[in-house]
């Protein structure tokens, strides 16, 4: 599936290194339509990938090094070389940890290969949108492509996910890495994280007169150093206090330290946010998930405590313009909202929330439609 972004890499490929990629790979970034902070807590999400990409062109080396270049706005950004066979957490910093730390896990599966690796993306960085699993997904493609190994979608989730958590630091869920690896065009996908059960939900919000607006805030968050692990670390307190094996199997937060009440709450909350989107959405009841988006948001506000006040901001301005409902997606701390917005005053919506960003001196931010995309793959 060529696409301009393909083409695109696999010329600066060329320029770069003199000889066509072996292939091109790429991955998609995604919106999570809801269920937030579910994925760590075995709990429901329902993503949808977005048209916004990483692409991954790629050469084997016969030395076990791998050399990076990423290609930003025309110009190349390189990374020192890296041997494969000296990988380890800790080792490599900045953007170039992402793919060291996949290389680092692959090389666990026996994929000790080197490789000349140019990356070329358009999901916004920061923005929650999950750029950095669309580049380890990417990275993750190519090299197993690259070798020649076959790997389920499960598989690579859970060594994309390894790569965050022991050597990037991140101590994420499956949530981002198996929507860019397993969404499909207009439909966003209902995963039940414990299981792994998978149902592709028909996601056409056009169809019925709305969009999806995604407001991206500006402000860049960063789940190494934000507050994400202290409230995955309470929700495995609550766990352990109450003895199951996650928050999901809890009923209610009762019977738990007041500083882990709320976090539990917003858990039990969200899964059961998010089921009843499912169902609205199979009865084309598109309309009626607003206030379930608006009910996410403030539960992440109050309960789970990731907000921040652009974000704040963002999702009250649009629901105040008209939006049927907004709310904040990603490990919070800044990044981006979403609104569900009638087509017919989504330039209103935007009106109001640039007009709400400057009114309180905040930068402007970066609004775009989100529609529901192909998953990650391989393009040439």
């Amino acid at each position: 599936m060529k696409s301009t972004g393909s083409n695109s890499t696999a010329r600066a490929f060329t320029r770069l290194h003199g000889v066509a990629p072996a292939g091109v790979w790429s991955a998609p970034g995604r919106v999570n339509l809801i269920g937030e902070h579910t994925d760590y807590n075995d709990g429901f999400v329902l993503p949808f990938a977005i048209p916004q990409r990483t692409w991954v062109a790629a050469a084997p080396r016969e030395d076990g090094v791998i050399t990076l270049a990423s290609v930003v706005d025309g110009e190349v950004v390189t990374a020192p070389p890296l041997r494969v066979g000296s990988l380890g957490p800790g080792g490599v910093q900045g953007w170039a940890a992402y793919p060291a730390g996949v290389a680092w896990v692959l090389r666990q599966q026996g994929i000790t290969g080197g490789a000349d690796l140019v990356i070329v993306g358009d999901v916004p960085h920061g923005s929650g949108l999950s750029s950095s699993h669309s580049l380890e997904v990417a990275t993750a493609l190519a090299l197993l492509g690259l070798a020649g190994v076959a790997a389920s979608t499960s598989d690579i989730a859970k060594w994309v996910q390894q790569a965050e958590n022991d050597f990037v630091g991140a101590p994420t869920g499956l949530l981002d890495q198996t929507a860019s690896l397993c969404c499909t065009e207009a439909h966003a996908l209902f995963l039940d994280v414990r299981s792994g059960k998978q149902e592709q939900v028909p996601f056409d919000a056009a169809r019925h007169g709305l969009e999806v607006l995604v407001i991206d805030t500006r402000v860049s968050h960063s789940l190494v150093e934000s507050g994400y692990a202290a409230r995955r670390a309470g929700c495995e307190e609550a766990a352990r206090l109450l003895g199951v094996a996650s928050v999901r199997d809890l009923e209610t937060e009762a019977g738990l330290p007041d500083e882990l009440r709320p976090l539990v709450r917003h858990v039990l909350t969200e899964n059961a946010r998010v089921l009843e989107t499912v169902e609205l959405l199979r009865e084309n009841r598109y309309a009626e998930i607003g206030p379930l988006l608006s009910a996410s948001h403030a539960s992440l506000r109050d309960d789970y405590r990731v907000s921040c006040p652009e974000l704040d901001v963002a999702a009250a301005a649009a629901e105040k313009a008209g939006a049927l409902g907004a709310r904040m997606i990603g490990g919070g701390f800044g990044g981006s909202a979403i609104a569900l917005v009638p087509a017919e005053i989504r330039a209103d919506v935007e009106r109001a929330v640039f007009e709400a960003f400057a009114l309180q001196g905040f930068g402007p931010p970066r609004t775009f439609i989100a529609v529901p995309a192909a998953g990650a793959g391989r393009d040439v």
